[in-house]
């Protein structure tokens, strides 16, 4: 089926680059000889500007977890030059050039966006490029009145339901976009729903509180995971902590709004309100992907009292909007007291000995040793996991780093996940999952664990 082909690589991918390349050659032409010595350079010139002033951004932004491709900023150049020979060229082209001049500057554009979506994995296909962009159902999306009444029939479905959910925000006052619960087959078995653990997703920078179910895959590897565990898994809830798909709050009380409140004073008493989960710390976990992965940490260690464990995906040291100074400024207002406040090394420090909480670092770029096993390859996602992973270990928190294979994008993020369920599932004291053995061995931080994925749905 046409919804299955691959939007990273494949024909489609290049078909497009081939098209692109073709139309700015033609727009450009030869031309006169006034042209190529005056007019080309100009536009050339203005290319490499766009494509700097773009490079200029992404670093000042700190959106980026590693370097971004090299054929990134070949494209945007292009577009820029693109666009200038539209308008530099305009008055002599003739009808057919104008057209191709026209389209030369699409194209390069949906050729840097195809080079980001290849960077980070957003869209794997065209079908989920579809559904992205017509806000198709999700996997498993109902309704609560459905939801209700498979309850109330004592109707246990195979799979999970995933219901969109408005969670009041009057604790926070942080305004946002509707959320997300996964429901596993074993919440329907009785009325009232039995108190089963509960998990909060977060996702990266710039995300959708869908963003976990369509580019991380996470409803097959919770239906995956409940086929072979008798229906059982905690209630996941998909939060939004950004309040918009461009907002960064890095899940702090800032200038963007009250992320942190939202998702501990919101979000955790309506789960448990309006599903039934457990309010006990320790059946309660925050897994987050890249800024998410930051926001799990962060929450956990600074509320201990909600969260007994949390799971770390290609995560930072601390939050991140650029470099320190800048990350004072855009997040807390310049507050350095402020940001200090949110800063996990920081919080960790002050708050001294922790009882009952755990966290597993999951970090991406593994390679195999001469035994097979996956081990972790220095870089920034395994120094920061290695820095918090001993602070925490050194201050009581059970803690480990676990490595996967494949880069920083939501691809590897889905398989991250899939490789932490387990152990998650039975961190929390899930129904049907064997409580695992402690992460840290001989009382301190182990370099690397190594852990099985969760099967995934067929």
């Amino acid at each position: 089926m046409g919804t299955h082909l691959s939007l990273m690589h494949g024909w489609i991918p290049m078909t497009l680059q081939l098209l692109a390349v073709t139309t700015v050659v033609v727009a450009v032409g030869w031309r006169t000889r006034r042209w190529r010595l005056l007019w080309l350079p100009v536009c050339a010139a203005f290319g490499l500007t766009w494509a700097a002033a773009a490079y200029s951004y992404l670093r000042s932004a700190g959106i980026a977890a590693g370097p971004a491709p090299v054929a990134l900023w070949v494209w945007i150049a292009l577009a820029g030059l693109a666009a200038s020979v539209v308008v530099a060229g305009w008055r002599e082209n003739r009808w057919w050039r104008r057209g191709v001049s026209l389209l030369a500057l699409p194209l390069s554009l949906l050729c840097a966006a195809a080079t980001i979506n290849d960077w980070v994995g957003y869209v794997p296909t065209l079908g989920a490029a579809w559904t992205e962009l017509t806000s198709g159902p999700l996997p498993d999306q109902t309704d609560r009145a459905a939801i209700t009444a498979m309850q109330l029939s004592g109707t246990v479905p195979t799979n999970g339901a995933v219901v969109s959910v408005n969670i009041d925000s009057s604790a926070s006052g942080f305004r946002h976009r509707d959320e997300l619960v996964y429901l596993p087959p074993a919440w329907f078995a009785s009325t009232p729903p039995p108190p089963l653990p509960a998990v909060m997703m977060i996702g990266g920078e710039f995300n959708t509180p869908t963003d976990w179910l369509r580019a991380g895959n996470a409803v097959a590897t919770l239906d995956g995971f409940a086929a072979t565990h008798g229906g059982q898994t905690p209630v996941f809830v998909f939060v939004d902590s950004g309040g918009g798909f461009n907002v960064d709050t890095e899940c702090v009380n800032g200038s963007r709004g009250n992320a942190a409140d939202h998702l501990t004073k919101d979000v955790v008493p309506y789960l448990t309100r309006s599903f039934g989960v457990s309010a006990a710390q320790s059946n309660w976990a925050v897994v987050g992907f890249s800024a998410g992965g930051t926001c799990a940490v962060d929450l956990t260690v600074m509320h201990p009292e909600l969260f007994g464990s949390f799971v770390d995906i290609g995560g930072d040291l601390r939050p991140n909007a650029g470099t320190t100074t800048q990350t004072i400024d855009r997040l807390f207002g310049s507050s350095r007291s402020a940001w200090q406040h949110f800063d996990p090394t920081t919080v960790i420090t002050r708050h001294g000995h922790y009882d009952g909480v755990s966290g597993l670092f999951v970090v991406s770029g593994a390679r195999r040793d001469s035994h097979g096993q996956l081990v972790p390859t220095p870089n920034a996602e395994y120094d920061a996991a290695s820095q918090l992973c001993a602070l925490g270990a050194a201050h009581g928190i059970d803690c480990a780093i676990t490595a996967v294979a494949g880069k920083h994008d939501w691809s590897c993020a889905g398989t991250a996940f899939a490789t932490a369920l387990p152990w998650l599932a039975a961190q929390l004291g899930t129904p049907g999952s064997p409580r695992p053995m402690p992460l840290r061995q001989n009382g301190s931080a182990s370099s690397a664990v190594h852990l099985s994925p969760a099967p995934r749905a067929r």
